[in-house]
């Protein structure tokens, strides 16, 4: 990789380091557009390439996005704060509240993309869930949509014979979500696992989540467990790793 006097960093990445300083430091504020590779071509005496990486860069750190003809332009979505612990509280969704409303605040969220089928549990989600193979599960798909930006992906599986016929198999769950109505049910959660990985996203997770080049996105398997340590639901998440900060706050 090109280089410039003693610094063994590549060009492309001093270029990308200077103008993340710019940003921090006010030069380039929310919404505004960055030199594009023809003015950083000039000011920098690189290639086009060089200049092209450089812009990469920020895009896929989730501080900049590229806008198809216009150019790349600083970021202007908020990095939601994901409260992990805060919540799954028995509190939140046992009085009717979304889990969601622990995150969001007076930012708005849109549910799109909803299906809910019943379907042969895959074998992994079957041997999560503890039923037979060939048992039906009910199956809840949809996307959030965070103040107009796709931020995630989650599909819910539950087992049919626990919720057949009550609203978890409608679009619509009512107040207090899945959860809510599981306890009414009988089969309230007592105790939630949460598992958090990453790695790049596939060419229709990047598509429905609107990400930009290089972005990773971050999976979250959270289980649900009712009384005896019974599995309730698996939630398969898929996350923009550049749209969520993780919290999680508990006592020592």
């Amino acid at each position: 990789m090109a280089t410039t006097g003693g610094s063994r960093q590549p060009k492309y990445q001093r270029i990308a380091d200077a103008l993340r300083e710019a940003i921090k430091a006010g030069e380039y504020g929310p919404g505004d557009r960055l030199p594009g590779e023809n003015d950083l071509m000039a000011t920098h005496g690189v290639a086009r390439m060089t200049a092209r990486q450089a812009l990469g860069v920020l895009q896929s750190e989730g501080i900049a996005e590229s806008r198809k003809g216009a150019g790349v332009f600083v970021r202007a979505f908020r990095p939601l704060r994901r409260r992990g612990i805060q919540r799954l509280a028995r509190d939140q969704w046992g009085a009717g509240r979304s889990v969601w409303e622990a995150d969001i605040g007076e930012r708005t969220l849109v549910v799109d993309e909803i299906t809910v089928t019943e379907e042969v549990a895959p074998e992994h989600i079957a041997r999560v869930l503890d039923v037979s193979s060939g048992d039906a599960v009910c199956v809840r798909s949809r996307r959030f949509v965070l103040d107009g930006k796709p931020v995630l992906l989650a599909t819910s599986y539950l087992p049919a014979n626990i919720v057949a016929g009550s609203a978890i198999t409608q679009e619509d769950t009512g107040p207090g979500g899945i959860y809510a109505r599981l306890d009414e049910l009988g089969f309230k959660p007592l105790h939630f696992r949460e598992e958090v990985r990453s790695r790049m996203p596939s060419q229709d997770e990047a598509s429905r989540l609107n990400l930009s080049m290089g972005t990773p996105v971050m999976l979250i398997c959270r289980t649900a467990f009712a009384e005896e340590g019974r599995p309730v639901e698996v939630n398969e998440m898929t996350l923009d790793s550049a749209s969520y900060v993780l919290e999680y706050d508990f006592d020592a």
